[in-house]
């Protein structure tokens, strides 16, 4: 071991990703004495970028578009700008365009989204007026582990169609197809089925945080949010040590408490020997999520969309209406590969110029195939490009590609290519990875997990690692 992680500590955390340095970040500020071990060279977990297909061109990794980190409750206590990371918004949020030349489009304000929506425009502004204006009383509590809330009036408007099926969502509030499909696009997100219980909660989150904090990307990739986040760790005296591989627990010097920044897998194959058998079989049986397939493009030009709103959106999603995206997510989670999957496409260098060079782009899309699949998706995504972009494939200079099992080498929390953490659904909301009292807590003394396997789930806003925090705090030094 280094001689320089022999030392005691308040605490360690394993792992370096959103909710790490964020449970890190917590700790120390309350005077501890917190070390962060990382096993890669690099810290950020899924918020790394890096030039994937050509000289000069910056890819984002995994997180590209960060509208849960622009919403977060802790990372808004945090000085991020002070240490040189920027937001970048676009002047659309995200755009769905269709395949009759129209387009929806999300935007800061509600009457200006509900006027893309067709006939559906006076019922998306009296579902989305009173969650807009209720959310910063309960964005803590949705995005923490199950307790009663605070705002129960509020928290039961917003759960009442949170917990609905995507499919039963835009049944009882939108008349027209493409409200439906716009809807349908922002739930897709939680890559559920959208039949499942719980499935709208993803697309009425996103679009609340449209409205209320947009969807920004992050200037120079979104490895300037780990590194800000790693710097502000480290101006209040937290320690950072990188390529140090964990794979037991003796690889850990001593701590009174040690948060695990990993997928319930990993916690397994690292502190498996220190669990009861009752924790260690629900580890064991977490269920874990549809993978992605991911596609990075240099191009020598814009996307050339049909529907020109399109090019002032950093976010696109591309899938007809409602009925084709939900039939796609059902086949994958059955295990099928859609010849026309629902892509998720980031176009970031039309509004950060230092993602390419002069008069280049990148670009990047993903869209959902079975867990541990390693079929290649490139042709069917750039086709569904190609079919709202006529001429996109002229304009690719070289691609990379990343399945399942590239996700998982590059990030073992990603089992079987799920950046969600595993399953999202009404089973698994606020159970992960465990039945409990807290989530956080293991049942070894000292031991706890803090990932996106934890309350409130996938996405860069370090809310999992904040309130992991806080149950140490009170669990050990109180």
């Amino acid at each position: 071991m280094n001689e320089s992680l022999k030392s005691a500590y308040d605490a360690i955390i394993v792992g370096s990703g959103p909710n790490g340095l964020s449970a890190a970040i917590a700790l120390r500020r309350e005077g501890l004495n917190v070390l962060i071990i990382e096993r890669e060279q690099s810290i950020g977990g899924g918020m790394r970028s890096a030039e994937l297909t050509m000289p000069g061109f910056i890819h984002d990794i995994c997180s590209a578009i960060h509208p849960m980190s622009a919403g977060s409750p802790f990372f808004q206590t945090i000085p991020l700008q002070e240490f040189g990371m920027e937001y970048i918004h676009s002047p659309i949020a995200a755009a769905h365009p269709f395949d009759d030349g129209s387009v929806a489009l999300l935007k800061n304000s509600i009457d200006d989204t509900a006027s893309s929506l067709g006939e559906d425009q006076a019922s998306y502004k009296k579902l989305m007026t009173p969650l807009v204006s209720e959310w910063p009383l309960i964005v803590s509590e949705v995005l923490g582990p199950l307790h009663i809330p605070h705002h129960l009036r509020s928290m039961t408007k917003f759960g009442s169609k949170a917990l609905l099926p995507a499919s039963a969502f835009v049944n009882n509030y939108f008349k027209g197809e493409k409200a439906k499909g716009f809807f349908g696009g922002m739930a897709a997100h939680g890559m559920l089925p959208l039949n499942y219980i719980a499935s709208a909660a993803a697309g009425l989150t996103l679009l609340i945080q449209g409205h209320i904090k947009g969807w920004p990307l992050i200037k120079g990739g979104s490895k300037q949010l780990a590194t800000a986040l790693a710097s502000y760790f480290i101006s209040l005296g937290g320690q950072i040590q990188t390529g140090v591989q964990v794979n037991q627990m003796q690889d850990i010097p001593s701590a009174k408490a040690v948060l695990f920044d990993v997928s319930p897998k990993e916690l397994l194959r690292i502190a498996g020997t220190k669990f009861s058998g009752f924790y260690r079989r629900q580890l064991e049986r977490y269920r874990y999520g549809m993978g992605v397939f991911k596609v990075d493009w240099a191009l020598n030009e814009p996307i050339p969309f049909k529907v020109k709103a399109c090019l002032k959106a950093a976010t696109v999603h591309l899938g007809d209406g409602f009925e084709e995206i939900s039939f796609n997510e059902k086949m994958t989670i059955e295990g099928g590969h859609p010849e026309k999957p629902f892509v998720i496409l980031a176009q970031q260098s039309i509004f950060d110029s230092s993602r390419a060079p002069d008069e280049k782009h990148t670009a990047w899309a993903y869209c959902h195939v079975p867990n541990g699949s390693i079929r290649n998706m490139k042709e069917a995504i750039e086709k569904q490009v190609e079919r709202f972009a006529p001429g996109f494939q002229e304009c690719i200079l070289s691609s990379h590609t990343m399945n399942t099992k590239q996700f998982e080498i590059y990030n073992p929390n990603y089992v079987g290519g799920d950046i969600n953490g595993g399953v999202m659904d009404i089973r698994q909301l606020y159970t992960r990875p465990a039945i409990g009292i807290s989530p956080y807590r293991t049942s070894a003394k000292g031991i706890y997990i803090c990932s996106a396997s934890t309350p409130p789930g996938g996405g860069v806003h370090g809310m999992c690692g904040y309130h992991a925090a806080k149950r140490v705090l009170k669990d050990v030094f109180v």
